[in-house]
């Protein structure tokens, strides 16, 4: 059965048409329908229940030393308010999850998971954490609300005392008062566009909700559901797990370099990294060159040669083209390479392109 968030009975009021996804009844959009969503956030600021995700928290004298071992990147250098991303492996290499750690002192760390993998990503990381550091999975005692857009910036400096805005990209605040709320806000967002993640107690979520939509109401703010999070993120070329990675595919084989320290002496899939060698495939975008749109799991020719499969794919409204991510034979990677994918048994023409598809100015 699946669960509700803290801000559930809020998009019934709101006419949002809901749908289970990642074990949870959330909107996919709103009576506005998705471009007016998508387009909301890349030009004004759009709001999102993000409530579904996971929270973990690392405590005590080897909280660090455990996110080292459990995760890619290396995180020793690394100053209280700040964030920064990683990838959990598995023994083969293969991506359990991505994530985020927060750092908040020198023996505390916020980590946010994807929803989908929040029950097996606590448990891989109960299984590995080094004595001496205590985890707990808080995710049900939290609501989460993307703000996202230009105007998100804005919609803050009405609600908060600037000192109180984390204005650097991937830093936070913690227990920040908003209208008298505790809060954690990160400049952080999944959607190419500036913006915040906030975490309140989810008996607050509602509140928070309300205020932040009546506060940039004149600003063009909207609710957005998760059709416009997911053509957001695929016009910004970030990846989603189950898509772009998964238990298979390695961080390196899929672009996600800048998240993986080769460098540190261990940490769990790092051996299986080295024996794989250099990747053999690659994360690439295409853009349709014949009509068409491309979705996931279509196959992509070299002439008689199949080289790969789309991962991602939908017709972007700011954009206004069909583009894909895809993972494909490494030799045929070089952007303007021209390459066929199967739409449903027709033959469409395709072309490498460079991500990401679109980058804020």
């Amino acid at each position: 059965m699946e669960l509700k968030t803290p801000l559930y009975e809020e998009h019934v009021a709101l006419k949002g048409t809901i749908v289970p996804f990642a074990g949870y009844l959330l909107p996919v959009q709103y009576p506005t329908g998705i471009i007016k969503e998508h387009m909301a956030v890349r030009e004004h600021a759009g709001l999102f229940d993000v409530s579904h995700m996971g929270e973990i928290t690392f405590r005590g004298e080897t909280a660090l030393q455990s996110l080292n071992h459990i995760l890619t990147n290396d995180y020793t250098d690394m100053k209280i308010g700040k964030v920064r991303y990683g990838v959990m492996l598995n023994d083969n290499g293969g991506v359990i999850d991505d994530l985020i750690v927060y750092k908040f002192a020198e023996d505390y760390y916020f980590v946010v998971v994807n929803a989908s993998n929040r029950h097996k990503d606590f448990e891989h990381m109960k299984k590995n954490v080094l004595p001496g550091t205590e985890i707990t999975d808080i995710s049900d005692s939290l609501a989460q609300v993307a703000l996202q857009g230009p105007a998100s910036f804005e919609i803050m400096e009405r609600l908060l005392k600037k000192e109180d805005i984390p204005y650097k990209y991937y830093t936070a605040k913690e227990h920040v008062s908003i209208n008298g709320m505790d809060a954690i806000i990160s400049f952080t967002g999944y959607t190419g566009e500036k913006g915040f993640e906030i975490y309140v107690a989810s008996e607050n979520g509602p509140a928070l909700w309300n205020l932040l939509l009546e506060t940039g109401k004149d600003l063009g703010l909207i609710p957005c559901g998760l059709g416009a999070r997911d053509t957001l993120r695929l016009e910004a070329a970030m990846p989603l797990y189950g898509h772009e990675m998964d238990d298979t595919i390695s961080p390196l084989e899929t672009g996600l370099d800048y998240g993986v320290r080769m460098s540190k002496e261990e940490f769990i899939g790092r051996d299986a990294l080295i024996r794989k060698g250099e990747p053999t495939i690659a994360r690439v975008g295409l853009e349709m060159i014949d009509r068409g749109i491309m979705r996931e799991h279509q196959d992509i020719y070299s002439g008689e040669n199949m080289i790969g499969h789309t991962t991602s794919g939908t017709h972007c409204p700011y954009l206004k083209k069909a583009v894909a991510m895809a993972l494909i034979d490494k030799k045929y990677a070089e952007p303007g390479t021209e390459l066929v994918v199967d739409i449903r048994g027709k033959k469409a023409k395709v072309r490498v392109v460079p991500l990401p598809f679109y980058k804020r100015k």
